[in-house]
Parts: structure tokens; C-alpha cells; sequence
């Protein structure tokens, strides 16, 4: 079963995603507003059980999705973390030692169907397909053998760039990396169960229907169990944190001429098993 955050009405649920709509389970769960407190109560079980035999409250059309958490404490971004990445940046360096990273703010990112937004100070709005993991259980010093035991459940992630804006500094990408709903995360929360879900997994960028990136999670320089235990050694992980795990080569920086996004196009992000997460894009008024 899926999980989503989504709107209606003025008012913000979550609740299971069914074949032709949504079966709001939020108000079944006071005690837990957001899937923040679901994941870090341990819910999904509970959740799933609410939503046998329920009736669709929400139909297809009548709602907005919304980020799949609203409020996460952290969202950890993994940088160059494929093989041919790497060789993109074309400076004859070995795959690096350890891993770079940047954080992003939930602000940054928009829910499924929703547009990204291209900003007036720049036409270098760039996408970048991933597979985000939510921490389930809090951890410090964690060891990579129990690493996936941390994980509560996967989600999708379009890190929307804007590529001039990650040069502003000598050493800096955050800018690039955090303008408003420049990014997108969703469409849901899949519940992790089993390593073969996130270890070698399709992982696929589609933009106005043409393949951009292509490629394999085992292919990744840093894999999952690795990227949970290095943060964890210089930060406490906790329930519902994001960790947006790194994309492929593709991206549209890397083209000749580059290929930066515009209003009307439309970006599609698919990993096998979680679903696919779908955008457009438009100016900032």
C-alpha cells in the first residue's frame, strides 16, 4: 500500500492511495497530524488496516498532492553518486573517496503534478531524477550492516537545479539548490520491507516523453547503506528525515547545447516499484 500527503477544500490530509483516488485516514489518527508522526509511531500497519474495505473519500481530480512530508527535519542531498557523473565533469579526478552533500529546505520542493517553478533571476531551471529514503528510526553512529533498518519507507525526487546559481561562490551550491518549488518529491511513501527494493532498481528520467536518464541504483558510487552510516557519524538521523540518495548522468547541463527546462515542458521520474512522479513547469509570476 501507498501513503500520500495531499489537499482539498483548504484543509491537508493524508490517507492510502487507491486506484481512483484517496482513502483519507488523518482524521482516523489525531494523534498523528502528518506521516511525520506515522513513521516515527511506526504506523503504517495501522494505517493499512484502516484503509481494508474503506470507501474512497477523495476522488481522482479533486485534490492536490502535496510533499509527502511536510515538515522533515532534514533533507540530505547526495551529489555525483554514479560512475559516468563523475566523468561528466570531465577533470580527469577518480571517483572521490567520500561523498559530497548539501541539504535542501522543504520550500524548495513542490507535491506530484504540481509545476516546478522557473524564477525570474534565471532560465537555467535543470532536473534531476532520484530516490529518496525517509528515516524510520532515530540512530547515531550507525553501522552499514544495519543501516537499512533505519529506513521507513521511499519516495521519488525531481532535485530541480538552477545551474548558474550553484557558481554564485567560490565554494557553494545552496542557492542553486533551494529556490522556491524549484524541486519536487513524491508522489507517495512506499513502506520499506526489503533491501531488494532500493539495492538495484530502474531509476528513470522522462522529459516531454524522451529518455534523459537511465540507470541503476547498484550502480551507485555510495550506496544506501553507506550514505546512512556517514551521516549518521556526524549527525543524529531521526523519524522523517529525507535523504535524496543521487541521480544518473543525463541532466540537462550536460547536453550540447545545454537542454534547461522551460514553461510547458513536462518531467517524469520512474523507479521501479515506487511509482513515478510527474511535473510541469512554469515561469514565477
Amino acid at each position: 500500500m501507498k501513503f500520500a500527503s495531499y489537499s482539498t477544500g483548504g484543509n491537508n490530509y493524508y490517507g492510502a492511495v487507491v486506484e481512483d483516488g484517496m482513502i483519507a485516514l488523518s482524521p482516523e489518527f489525531p494523534e498523528w497530524p502528518t506521516l511525520r508522526e506515522v513513521i516515527a509511531a511506526g504506523g503504517f500497519d495501522r494505517l493499512e488496516d484502516a484503509a481494508k474495505g474503506a470507501e474512497v473519500s477523495h476522488k481522482t481530480g479533486t485534490f492536490t498532492f502535496e510533499i509527502p512530508l511536510p515538515s522533515p527535519e532534514k533533507i540530505i542531498c547526495v551529489g555525483v553518486n554514479f560512475p559516468d557523473r563523475n566523468a561528466e565533469y570531465k577533470d580527469n579526478s577518480e571517483a572521490p573517496k567520500n561523498m559530497s552533500l548539501f541539504i535542501r529546505f522543504p520550500r524548495s520542493f513542490v507535491g506530484h503534478k504540481q509545476d516546478l517553478v522557473r524564477p525570474t533571476v534565471s532560465d537555467k531551471l535543470d532536473y534531476e531524477g532520484e530516490v529518496a529514503i525517509i528515516i524510520g528510526r532515530e540512530g547515531r553512529h550507525i553501522e552499514e550492516s544495519q543501516a537499512l533498518d533505519h529506513i521507513a519507507g521511499l519516495t521519488l525526487c525531481n532535485e530541480g537545479t538552477l545551474r548558474d546559481w550553484v557558481r554564485h561562490a567560490k565554494f557553494n551550491v545552496t542557492q542553486g539548490k533551494n529556490f522556491e518549488h524549484s524541486g519536487a518529491l513524491g508522489p507517495w511513501i512506499v513502506p520499506f520491507t526489503d533491501a531488494a527494493q532500493i539495492e538495484d532498481i530502474r531509476l528513470t528520467t522522462r522529459v516531454n516523453g524522451e529518455v534523459r536518464q537511465d540507470d541503476r541504483t547498484s550502480r551507485m558510487l555510495f550506496p544506501v547503506r553507506r550514505q546512512i552510516a556517514y551521516i549518521s557519524t556526524f549527525t543524529t538521523l531521526v523519524p522523517g528525515d529525507i535523504i535524496v540518495t543521487g541521480t544518473p548522468t543525463g541532466a540537462g547541463a550536460r547536453f550540447d547545447p545545454p537542454l534547461y527546462l522551460k514553461p510547458g515542458d513536462r518531467i517524469d521520474i520512474e523507479a521501479e516499484g515506487i511509482g513515478t512522479l510527474s511535473n510541469g513547469v512554469r515561469d514565477e509570476a
